[in-house]
């Protein structure tokens, strides 16, 4: 691949964002995994994005597939860049470019896309997923991988031992601790590293190829038909068995107004249960996860909206919230909530109760009503005297989902009765 001579290395970042998220159902029910709203105001992709921008990296690509009108509206209504400097960020649907059949893997949708890298002729490749939630600089990965001089970089997290069968397991040479010498999928057991015995190296799923190096092997993996097409399972292993791949390790990344409690904070949303658990994290007086560092601030598109209000005096109808984060545009009329998230144009009227809840937009939470330990999508309109989360088989009659952990998850749109 021919490219000019240039002072500066040229970077192109693709987020991979066409999963399915089956393990969300039913927030994944209407919206692609990436487009699941989180934390009030933002989507899943605001912080892969925002990780993106702050390093430095302004050239991203958006790969989709899944019922993604919502995610390529919230994308291209919000991440607006210079053209004057020809920066982007650009939702890419599947294409068929080189045939009649969607992405049967991350490794595939990179390697249908490859037009892209024609077009942009980068000299390094930033891969990553679009739904976890975590501040990564990806400049400091960036400049490790260039220093190597190898093929691929991958990203690794540091984990409890008894954890590795959950994850893809980097394994660093005894004599290199940045040379990966085996990937293992999800492994019943592995050794400790060798500074810390108790803790292993999980892959994050953050990658940073060189560009030729890329296209070299997203080829011989499409002609291989025993592949299954996955970045982590059959192009990180064939890096690993040519020597030519090396990890970074998360903990040594610096953010800058990070927090000893929040530093090298990194969480899956994968199922319902951590969906839950991570918006709780964010509501603590010094939560786990900060949202108020503006030293590398979460990007997202709520502009226009009014401020959050809460009315009613009255010591028998007291409008209040207490260790919650409470969006814009929220009404909160003589009822209480307490350790919950409220998405913008919540209403909560009097004497109802949301606790340990995350409610979506244009939820409206009727007078007397409770609300315990459930996510409430979009719009749902919750009736007078109606309770949700406290009798489980009463909320499945009614068309709600219960988790394995007891969050009761109301889908979008769906009238709650007080029957």
């Amino acid at each position: 691949m021919y490219r000019p001579k240039r002072s500066k290395p040229r970077v192109l970042a693709i987020v991979l964002a066409g999963g399915e998220g089956k393990r969300l159902m039913p927030l994944t029910q209407d919206r692609a995994k990436p487009a699941v709203p989180f934390g009030g105001i933002y989507r899943l992709i605001d912080f892969s994005l925002s990780n993106l921008v702050n390093s430095g990296y302004l050239k991203v690509v958006v790969l989709t597939q899944y019922k993604s009108h919502s995610l390529d509206r919230h994308i291209s209504q919000t991440w607006r860049m210079s053209t004057l400097l020809d920066n982007y960020i650009a939702p890419v649907p599947a294409q068929q470019r080189v045939g009649k059949s969607w992405f049967s893997g991350s490794a595939d949708a990179v390697f249908q896309s490859l037009n892209i890298l024609d077009d942009e002729r980068p000299d390094y490749v930033v891969i990553t997923g679009a739904d976890n939630i975590y501040r990564m600089d990806f400049s400091q990965m960036v400049e490790q991988h260039i220093e190597s001089g190898r093929g691929l970089t991958i990203a690794g997290l540091r984990q409890p031992l008894d954890l590795c069968s959950s994850f893809g397991v980097i394994d660093t040479d005894p004599e290199d601790s940045t040379k990966v010498r085996q990937f293992l999928e999800k492994p019943d057991r592995v050794d400790g590293l060798p500074d810390s015995p108790n803790e292993f190296l999980a892959s994050m799923g953050n990658y940073v190829f060189s560009a030729d190096a890329l296209v070299e092997a997203l080829y011989a993996d499409a002609s291989n038909a025993e592949s299954t097409h996955d970045m982590g399972g059959d192009i990180v292993p064939m890096f690993v068995s040519q020597g030519d791949c090396g990890v970074y390790d998360f903990t040594y990344n610096e953010i800058p107004g990070s927090s000893d409690r929040d530093r090298n904070y990194w969480r899956d949303v994968g199922t319902i249960d951590m969906f839950h658990e991570a918006n709780q994290d964010l509501i603590s007086i010094s939560p786990i996860f900060n949202l108020y560092n503006t030293d590398w601030p979460l990007y997202t598109g709520y502009t226009g909206l009014p401020p959050a209000k809460f009315v009613y005096g009255h010591h028998e109808r007291l409008g209040h919230a207490l260790d919650s984060i409470i969006s814009p545009g929220v009404i909160i009329s003589g009822g209480e909530v307490i350790a919950s998230v409220l998405s913008p144009h919540v209403r909560v009227n009097s004497w109802s109760s949301v606790r340990d809840s995350v409610l979506f937009d244009g939820v409206n939470v009727g007078r007397n009503a409770t609300v315990v330990r459930a996510i409430v999508d979009k719009y749902v309109k919750i009736d007078e005297g109606a309770q949700i989360g406290i009798d489980h088989e009463h909320d499945k009659a009614r068309g709600c989902w219960v988790s394995e952990g007891g969050i009761v998850v109301v889908p979008k749109g769906v009238h709650i009765t007080r029957e």
